[in-house]
């Protein structure tokens, strides 16, 4: 595994948003509730913006509502994802 950076909800909950670089070179997204959801997407783009990925999971995981947030700041930042697992 290449490099990643994580990130834990600081409301008390268990949410984890995180990226990591994939072997073949690839950015995927993983979130976990900590309970029963985990989901995987994969980064669209060739060459994404790693600061961008990264305060848009910040916001997201500070919001209540992490997946939802999280779509809506990747969508304001223009990153393109598709989900692989979850």
């Amino acid at each position: 595994m290449g490099h990643q950076s994580t990130f834990h909800a600081p409301h008390g909950g268990a949410d984890f948003l995180g990226w990591r670089k994939t072997r073949a070179g690839g950015t995927e997204i993983v979130y976990d509730d900590g309970v029963t959801r985990r989901m995987v997407w994969r980064v669209a783009s060739d060459a994404p913006s790693e600061a961008r990925i990264s305060d848009a999971l910040r916001v997201a995981v500070g919001s209540l509502r992490v997946v939802p947030t999280l779509y809506d700041e990747l969508k304001k930042r223009a990153i393109a994802i598709e989900r692989v697992a979850g």
